[in-house]
């Protein structure tokens, strides 16, 4: 493995350990050059998740990028980069047991909408916002009040 910061190839693993219920390697290697520590991850290849998008296009699924679009959300929340990793496996997760090879954008959209839900609320509001593309501040208001009614049945049921 090669060291990201100075490229040399000779690194040595500190720590191994399963990660996403044993499908993927979490490793912490340091390299032996400059001593900087990183971490790499090992992950079974599957077979690719086709997103179709509104328009019809069609791009292959990117965890990446949407965690990326969860961490935007999250941003100066007090929600950790573990918990997002986590929310984020768990889309991937309901996607892939749809056992579906293409799913919609709309189907990504609310599997992440219900992931964040349960990390922060306004981290939730965030997201739908950009998601949703809200047309007013009507629109708007009627999300939060959808999202106070969902939170006062969940607190209902507890």
């Amino acid at each position: 493995m090669h060291c990201p910061f100075c490229g040399n190839e000779d690194t040595k693993v500190h720590d191994s350990r399963q990660v996403e219920e044993g499908t993927a390697v979490r490793r912490r290697r340091e390299c032996e050059r400059c001593l900087r520590r990183f971490t790499t991850f090992e992950k079974f290849e599957d077979s690719p998740l086709i997103v179709v998008k509104k328009e019809g296009r069609r791009e292959e699924f990117s965890r990446s990028k949407m965690m990326a679009g969860m961490l935007r959300a999250c941003e100066k929340r007090p929600v950790s980069t573990e918990q997002i990793e986590d929310a984020a496996y768990a889309v991937e997760k309901i996607l892939r047991n749809s056992h579906e090879r293409e799913v919609s954008s709309a189907q990504v959209g609310e599997a992440v909408l219900e992931q964040v839900f349960g990390l922060d609320e306004v981290a939730y509001i965030r997201f739908a916002s950009v998601y949703r593309q809200f047309p007013d501040i009507q629109r708007f208001m009627e999300e939060l009040h959808e999202l106070i009614e969902k939170r006062e049945s969940m607190k209902k049921r507890d």
